[in-house]
């Protein structure tokens, strides 16, 4: 959370996504007494949202018009059955193709000239609304394409109820409160690791009773002797760093679940306005590309299309609160191309694709921009995971598994996985992080609790 406007911008998690009883950051929150009253509303808590907040919307479309609600609503809700269907071939033997995005196009090109019955107009914008909502579903799955998601396991992904809801006081509200119970210099920030050597034998200098079979090496040149570590990085460091961040490198099973599984970028693009331009009702300006359709190849020229990828900008509530904010979001290549890009040249396209969409030519520009950069941040490089075409839910269990591997091994669970990308029906959110640290900390508790060997 950072300050932005006149009030607070999430440059990484922004919702709980389910907030229900079955949802541990929902639950701490609420013990915090950090959400607003409409988040404890008990029918809030029921409603199925299926990870799509439902906000009241306006959808422009490229001619600079708002596009018919009907129109819309209809191909929205045609993507979403196509979506439902795709979540049931988890478990099937028999797959109609290998990737979610190629599984909704063959069934978009049989289902679609029935929804136009012979208007050519209301076909193309079908068309166009449902190549809007596959930009959609890869800002929700972090992906470049949904053609690169595998549709077996599309399935095992689980989705809490209830309406998705923000922190008034910032996501990172709840992480202070947390570490506010923990004693004064247990945390080290800004303290990079650049190696951890395992299955060693490390002493403490003038200390030659005690060895340690870890030693974690920092950049700065501070070493930390250890019995155990757990690893919370993101899964697009490990692609990038994980041959030379352990030594010995990690076992072969473990360095291939890295490489299958996928780890995309979904970026964010604050704009700040003197005045709204957009009704006080309004929630989510959609943006369809007229043109557009998921049965054409999309563009690869990333400078002259880039912007075409976001999906859209939720209004962020209460302007009392944040001013006049839009939030744009962004995912994959297009994501990335755009992290190369200034400030003012981010400014001046949004500003160019904003009055294209009205069809207001003196829309007066944002008075500032504020922009993620998830890809390029060199501990992070990118936003989350999901399962690749080639991966399943087993590489995520192999990820999350603890080594060294031999359970006989007499000092055992050196080097322990948490993090989303190691939950294996929450990955890609916040609770399955919060989860999966959760489960990390109970297996050393289980250690510590086992008797001795006699």
């Amino acid at each position: 959370s950072l300050p932005a406007a006149s009030g607070l911008v999430e440059m990484g998690a922004h919702w709980i996504h389910g907030p229900s009883p079955g949802n541990p950051v929902f639950r701490l929150a609420t013990h915090y007494g950090l959400l607003g009253p409409e988040a404890a509303r008990e029918e809030n808590q029921r409603a199925e949202a299926g990870g799509h907040p439902p906000l009241s919307s306006v959808t422009y479309g490229s001619s600079g018009r708002v596009l018919s609600p009907k129109v819309v609503s209809e191909a929205h809700d045609l993507f979403d059955t196509l979506l439902a269907s795709a979540r049931a071939f988890w478990g099937a033997e028999e797959l109609p193709a290998p990737s979610v995005g190629e599984y909704l196009r063959t069934e978009i090109a049989r289902r679609v000239p029935a929804l136009g019955r012979g208007k050519e107009g209301a076909w193309q914008l079908q068309l166009a609304t449902l190549a809007a909502c596959l930009k959609l579903e890869c800002c929700i799955s972090g992906t470049h394409s949904m053609d690169l998601v595998s549709l077996e396991p599309f399935g095992e992904y689980v989705s809490l109820p209830g309406l998705d809801c923000t922190f008034p006081g910032g996501y990172s509200s709840l992480p202070d409160r947390m570490l506010s119970a923990l004693p004064e210099g247990t945390i080290l920030l800004n303290k990079a690791v650049r190696t951890i050597r395992w299955q060693g034998s490390f002493r403490e200098e003038g200390d030659e009773a005690r060895d340690f079979p870890i030693r974690v090496e920092c950049e700065d040149g501070d070493a930390f002797l250890a019995d155990h570590v757990i690893i919370t990085v993101p899964l697009g460091f490990l692609k990038e760093r994980h041959q030379d961040f352990f030594q010995p490198p990690l076992p072969e099973r473990k360095a291939e679940a890295i490489r299958r599984l996928g780890f995309g970028t979904n970026n964010k693009i604050f704009l700040e306005f003197e005045q709204p331009f957009w009704e006080s009702e309004q929630q989510l300006l959609e943006v369809v590309w007229e043109d557009e359709s998921p049965l054409k190849e999309p563009s690869t020229d990333l400078e002259a299309n880039w912007f075409k990828k976001l999906i859209g900008f939720m209004v962020l509530q209460p302007p009392e609160q944040h001013g006049h904010v839009l939030c744009g979001f962004i995912a994959g290549k297009e994501s990335e191309y755009m992290e190369t890009l200034s400030d003012a040249e981010v400014l001046s396209t949004m500003t160019r694709v904003l009055r294209t969409l009205t069809g207001n030519p003196h829309l007066p520009a944002p008075r500032s921009v504020l922009r993620s950069k998830w890809h390029s941040a060199s501990y992070t490089r990118g936003s989350y995971s999901y399962v690749a075409v080639g991966s399943s839910g087993d590489d995520i269990d192999v990820l999350a598994q603890p080594l060294p591997e031999d359970p006989n091994d007499p000092r055992p669970l050196q080097i322990l996985f948490a993090g989303e990308a190691t939950h294996r029906t929450f990955y890609s959110t916040t609770h399955g992080a919060l989860l999966s640290g959760w489960r990390e900390a109970e297996r050393l508790n289980q250690l510590f609790k086992a008797p001795s060997p006699a």
